[in-house]
């Protein structure tokens, strides 16, 4: 930046002496005559080789700004990239995705048009200044005393500016933020929007935002209209007069040179371009400060550090929760007291209503989420001790919704992992009773999946998602509702192969079908944030409590009507 700042003051150098060279040529024609051409020859010579001087200097100027200001825009976008991964789980539960998009690529941009353009703008303004000041006290220091409250004035414009546009750039910001997340949710769901015949409502909330984003743009340019070169230009003509009202009556009472007041007004003339400038970039400053305080806020938040854990040694698989109590809101506990092991090789399995806390229990199992009493411990370590990768390094989760990547099949599996061969890809997909299909695709392993795999049906993702979990061959194999969106064949290719894969393994299912837990070595009911029942299958039947009710509910029997009602009221 130091070598930058030195060629802008030889080429602002170079610019602000052609006055000089002029008001010299034409002093020296005045006194020396029409005759002497040579030194009037040595001066222009002089004065274009400025011209060149000054050509070069902003090339190499403009391109070091720009050059450090890409530098200074990619490393920032890679850091908050970066931090993303840091921060906990719930800020993404609380934010849409849009929003966070937004930060990345727009702010982050608008950032870039701080030092592209209003920084390369001011410095070079305030060294234009500075000469052109400078030069004004050689030529006469009675006016350009009086020049000197041109600043102070439009620091004051500025100001005024600044205050009244600043809250109409915030509000844009905020609506373009907006506007990418329900555009992001739109095309997530435009099933959902199509099937319920929603466009219309979904159109007329966009234009809603919309227009709130165009109305504060307008008022926001109005502002900049009144202040920037309108203002400017007003005073700089009011100043020329003044100045040309000066030398004139000068001229009445003694002689003046010619050159003097030409370069007078020249270097006047200049005074305003920089300010000019200065106002036309104020907008963009203002836009990548607005920007600017939302990207820190980002990288202002606590986060931990992804740690490598490639070191990290496999356990035994042992899981137990002891008196855990977790609340996502203070005082509004979703688990309570709850205490279980899991032994290697067992399954439990986590069966209730909706909101029972099942899912918070794998939630905090996986580190997502932190209790506020009690301890969960693996192998009798205490997760909380442990780093989130370490943790994570040997748990395979497949959740109800499976999510695949765009890319082929076999990357959808690995997910790059160097560690797991398209041997062990195979074998996965076999095992979960998945490569029939695979193999039937016109590019078998290699076929190409779009983004959330919809050109495959619910059950082929779900068999995907499956041998992704088993390809990474974990300690503990968590299930989160996954053969909810199975039909009954591919169920029961998944309970054969899950027979095969959860051997050896702690194996935790959360199910709604529960013809697909009969097996599991425990079962735990959940109620309101409580265990209400724990056995096995034939124990909890027997017992005829809350479990009997639900499996007497899920099969149809005679009984369900009453079995529904005694659950809704218990």
């Amino acid at each position: 930046m130091i070598g930058a700042l030195l060629i802008l003051c030889c080429a602002v150098g170079a610019e602000l002496g052609g006055p000089f060279i002029i008001k010299t040529i034409i002093d020296k024609h005045l006194t020396e005559g029409p005759g002497e051409l040579a030194p009037v020859l040595w001066l222009l010579a002089a004065y274009m080789g400025l011209l060149l001087v000054a050509g070069a200097g902003n090339f190499t100027q403009s391109y070091l700004l720009q050059s450090t200001a890409l530098q200074i825009i990619k490393n920032m976008r890679m850091d908050l990239m970066r931090h993303i991964q840091r921060i906990p789980l719930n800020y993404f539960d609380n934010t849409p995705i849009g929003q966070i998009v937004s930060r990345i690529a727009n702010d982050t941009e608008a950032v870039r048009d701080l030092f592209m353009s209003f920084m390369a703008t001011f410095v070079v303004s305030f060294v234009q200044l500075l000469g052109i000041f400078t030069a004004l006290f050689i030529l006469d220091v009675r006016l350009a005393m009086f020049c000197l409250l041109l600043p102070p004035l439009f620091a004051l414009i500025m100001y005024v500016h600044l205050k009244y546009s600043k809250g109409y750039i915030a509000v844009m910001r905020a609506r373009l933020s907006d506007m990418n997340a329900m555009i992001n949710e739109s095309i997530a769901v435009m099933p959902i929007i199509q099937a319920f015949r929603r466009e219309k409502k979904t159109i007329e909330e966009f234009e809603s935002l919309n227009e709130d984003r165009y109305a504060n743009q307008i008022k926001q340019f109005r502002v900049f209209s009144l202040s920037s070169r309108n203002i400017v230009g007003t005073i700089g003509s009011l100043v020329t007069a003044l100045v040309i009202w000066y030398f004139g009556r000068a001229s009445l009472e003694t002689s003046i040179m010619f050159g003097v007041f030409y370069a007078f007004i020249d270097y006047l003339g200049r005074i305003f371009q920089p300010i000019i400038g200065i106002f036309d970039q104020l907008t963009n400053a203002q836009r990548a400060f607005v920007s600017a305080e939302k990207v820190f806020a980002i990288m202002d938040m606590d986060g931990k550090e992804v740690e490598d854990a490639s070191g990290a040694k496999r356990p035994e698989g042992v899981v137990k929760f002891d008196n855990v109590t977790f609340a996502y809101k203070k005082g509004e506990n979703v688990l309570k007291g709850i205490s279980f092991e899991a032994r290697r090789g067992e399954t439990i399995a986590l069966v209730g209503h909706t909101g029972s806390g099942k899912s918070s229990i794998m939630n905090l199992l996986l580190g997502f989420y932190e209790p506020n009493e009690g301890a969960i411990t693996i192998d009798g370590a205490d997760i909380a001790g442990m780093s989130k990768q370490e943790l994570r390094k040997h748990m395979g989760i497949v959740l109800q919704d499976p999510y695949l990547f765009a890319g082929d099949i076999k990357f959808n599996v690995s997910l790059y992992n160097k560690n797991i061969s398209i041997e062990q890809v195979k074998s996965a997909l076999k095992d979960v009773g998945a490569a029939p299909f695979v193999e039937q695709l016109p590019s078998g392993y290699d076929e190409q999946v779009v983004e959330r795999g919809s050109t495959l049906s619910s059950g082929q993702r779900q068999l995907i998602s499956f041998a992704r979990a088993l390809a990474f061959d974990p300690a503990i194999l968590i299930l989160d509702e996954a053969t909810a969106s199975i039909d009954s064949e591919t169920e029961g290719l998944i309970q054969r192969a899950l027979k095969v894969v959860s051997e050896g393994r702690t194996t935790l299912v959360i199910a709604h079908r529960l013809s697909t837990i009969r097996e599991a070595d425990q079962i735990l009911v959940l109620h309101r944030g409580e265990i209400v029942e724990r056995g096995n299958h034939d124990e909890l039947m027997a017992q005829g409590g809350r479990y009997f009710k639900m499996y007497q509910l899920q099969k149809g029997e005679k009984a369900a009507p009453e079995a529904a009602k005694e659950i809704k009221n218990a």
